[in-house]
């Protein structure tokens, strides 16, 4: 089931901060998180993403995405003010592994029973607004999935990954998915069945300059004539649909959304006429953020992806639907703006208009989420059982990264993808060959490889160390 929110009154998605005290010891870092979360959110907040921005010894620090009713948010950045403590006790993180069923919709969590060692599916992950020097701007992180997707049967990525604007290039095998539902993948309580087409949904903003309406009117029209696009309409949201970017403590980007329940009400009232939601609104950055960005040289973080995902994340958990976004264009004066030749990351975002194609070629064939257990026995569903690794940027720890940590399942660290986060994974109570640290995606290429073909990576570099040799009364 999606998520369920009371909404007696305006419903806005916001980002809070906090500090999480240490884990005791004996429980395990996810059920620990989860419960710390669930229980330090303000009355009316429910968790949509869990961000650990940074941590140590000395603690950890965390950005949550919440879905807020009855006006309790004002649409701003929150925070629980300064404060020490973390997941690990003493020097680190503690040695305890939680199990079982962890409770609480996006943080429910529960452990798979068996792994899949028929087919390799890799899950690639490169969050969203954190900066990523590969996959932090518009699509660059493609060649990185055509790469992956070349070495596993399946590669379950998301938009973030392989969205270009106007254009969309992800891997044949590639199963495009909302970042929420890959984490929940992950966390156990959904699967995914890869189906032949998609009914998608197109929800655009009735923008104050009609031209911009109706070049997302446009766009969807040529995926309908140009690729066979199923769409049962276009629906036009007025008052268009109010997003604002901003930064947070940590410089991630994000920002709020105000008066969602608008749009959930348009959804609930056509929900059995849609399998995905593909949508298209303005979102509000100051004007100068244009030329700062593009000028920056790959240097400033996109600042209209963190607010992106904040979005699809409600709509998917709340009708377990695969969705994506695309930002409209604010006005004449952004479209006429001349950028120059900007780094080669964001020139698919200099030569796209309407940002809209990535959205619907990835959403034409995402699969089915399926939440339903019974229907997991279904040899064409996906779960966590069928997940063989994890591949994320250098320091990304949030709910998929502990969830592969409780799962058992392999997690591979690239290094030269360096970002804002600030973590260090090998200090988690990893299973011995579970967690590989690597210089770059090459390298993740190959640690796969040898995965899928049983081999310890180690033993293919030199020098090659010996078997250590223990006594018995050692243990």
């Amino acid at each position: 089931m999606g998520l369920m929110v009371r909404e007696s009154g305006p419903v806005y998605l916001s980002e809070i901060e906090l500090s999480i005290s240490p884990a005791p010891v004996g429980v395990g870092l996810l059920e620990w998180l989860t419960r710390q979360v669930g229980g330090r959110l303000p009355a009316g907040h429910s968790p949509l993403r869990v961000v650990v921005t940074e941590s140590g010894g000395w603690g950890c620090r965390c950005e949550v995405t919440t879905l807020a009713s009855d006006g309790l948010v004002s649409g701003g950045l929150g925070s629980d003010g300064p404060g020490d403590g973390g997941l690990g006790g003493g020097g680190g993180f503690p040695a305890g592994r939680g199990g079982g069923v962890v409770t609480g919709g996006v943080t429910e969590f529960r452990l798979r029973e068996s792994e899949n060692t028929g087919r390799f599916n890799a899950v690639l992950l490169v969050p969203t607004g954190i900066g990523a020097d590969i996959g932090g701007h518009a699509g660059d992180a493609t060649p990185v999935a055509r790469l992956l997707a070349s070495v596993c049967d399946t590669l379950i990525t998301h938009p973030n990954v392989v969205n270009a604007s106007d254009i969309n290039e992800m891997p044949a095998n590639a199963l495009y998915v909302e970042g929420s539902v890959v984490c929940r993948l992950l966390m156990g309580t959904a699967g995914l069945q890869p189906v032949r087409a998609n009914r998608v949904l197109a929800v655009v903003d009735s923008h104050p300059d009609a031209l911009f309406t109706r070049l997302a009117v446009n766009a969807v029209n040529a995926a309908h004539a140009s690729y066979g696009l199923i769409c049962p309409g276009i629906i036009t949201l007025e008052p268009p649909l109010v997003m604002r970017s901003a930064y947070t403590g940590s410089t991630r980007a994000a920002g709020c959304v105000e008066d969602i329940d608008r749009l959930f009400a348009l959804l609930d009232a056509r929900r059995g006429e849609y399998d995905a939601v593909a949508l298209s609104s303005v979102i509000s950055v100051p004007f100068h953020y244009h030329g700062d960005y593009f000028g920056s040289d790959g240097g400033m973080v996109n600042p209209w992806g963190g607010v992106e995902a904040m979005l699809t994340h409600a709509i998917s958990s709340r009708y377990d639907a695969p969705s994506a976004h695309s930002p409209m264009l604010e006005s004449q004066e952004v479209l006429d703006l001349d950028v120059g030749v900007v780094d080669p990351r964001m020139a698919a975002e200099a030569v796209s208009i309407t940002f809209l194609q990535s959205v619907l070629k990835g959403l034409a064939k995402s699969p089915r989420i399926v939440t339903a257990r019974d229907a997991w026995r279904d040899p064409n569903v996906l779960t966590a059982h069928d997940v063989s690794c994890l591949v994320l940027p250098e320091g990304c720890l949030g709910l998929p990264t502990l969830a592969a940590l409780e799962q058992g399942i392999p997690v591979i660290e690239v290094r030269e993808n360096a970002n804002l986060m600030r973590n260090d994974l090998s200090a988690l109570p990893w299973r011995q060959g579970q967690f590989h640290r690597v210089a770059n995606y090459w390298e993740a290429a190959g640690v796969m490889a040898a995965l899928k073909a049983g081999i310890n990576p180690a033993s293919v570099r030199r020098p090659l160390p010996p078997v250590p040799v223990h006594k018995a009364d050692d243990f």
